[in-house]
């Protein structure tokens, strides 16, 4: 099967599945509704558009680096005039000096991951190719706040595990004397031979409307592999030079 290969990275990504009041929590792995809604943005969809041409999609993702958690602590509403502090469930506003609301965000710090698009459909793939090399609404990870570095869009590829599993580098430091490496995965295709872990979060989008934003639950299946220490390629400039020689091999 075809797929694409895609990088997220960045200072700050937050992929929540329980984000609706004020404690904004973050999944540890991109979530089915982020990684649509980040494709969605690239294509220029409003939030009314069906989501069903993004049915066929499967993400395999590789952890290559889980980040560090964070949480930050906000104030909302807080200042503001009547009629302009946070809306109550009635649909009046809060008092003026009572409207201040606390709010916890959570985020990963400095995470990673390899995503592998994939679809029986090869035209859809052409299509997000296309859309996320030339997005009409810049996109980001998880939350406005966390946009992405760059490589984004890595390869069109065959194999796409192959490529996870022995091609792609991995952004972390190699131990002296290791000749393997663990690596989490997690995929909503049941891996041959799996009996670890299975998660089932309500990250599949039924639909993006902010008025009747809609999700179902999903099975992803969680896995460890050792993959080559050889494929540990450091940080930065290391990193990047690595990545840079094996996508110039494959194309």
């Amino acid at each position: 099967m075809t797929a694409l290969l895609l990088r997220l990275s960045g200072p700050l990504e937050s992929w929540g599945t329980h984000s609706t009041w004020n404690e904004r929590d973050t999944e540890s792995v991109p979530t089915r509704s982020g990684l649509i809604g980040l494709i969605a943005a690239a294509h220029g969809q409003p939030r009314t558009d069906s989501l069903d041409d993004y049915r066929p999609l499967r993400f395999h993702v590789r952890i290559d680096r889980p980040g560090t958690p964070l949480v930050d602590f906000h104030t909302v509403g807080g200042g503001r005039g009547a009629g302009q502090t946070v809306p109550t469930a009635s649909g009046k506003y809060r008092a003026e000096g009572k409207g201040t609301l606390v709010s916890r965000r959570h985020y990963l710090a400095d995470a990673v991951f390899t995503v592998a698009v994939s679809s029986t459909d090869p035209d859809l793939l052409d299509r997000i190719d296309t859309a996320l090399r030339r997005p009409h609404w810049a996109g980001y990870l998880g939350r406005r706040s966390c946009p992405p570095d760059g490589p984004l869009v890595l390869a069109r590829v065959d194999e796409p595990l192959v490529w996870l599993h022995e091609r792609l580098p991995l952004c972390r430091p190699r131990h002296n004397g290791d000749d393997t490496v663990g690596v989490d995965f997690a995929t909503d295709q049941q891996p041959e031979h799996h009996d670890e872990r299975i998660d089932e979060p309500p990250d599949d989008p039924v639909s993006f409307d902010p008025i009747h934003r809609s999700y179902r639950t999903r099975a992803v299946y969680r896995y460890r592999r050792n993959l080559p220490a050889s494929l540990c390629a450091g940080y930065g400039i290391d990193y990047l030079d690595a990545l840079t020689a094996v996508l110039e091999t494959h194309t």
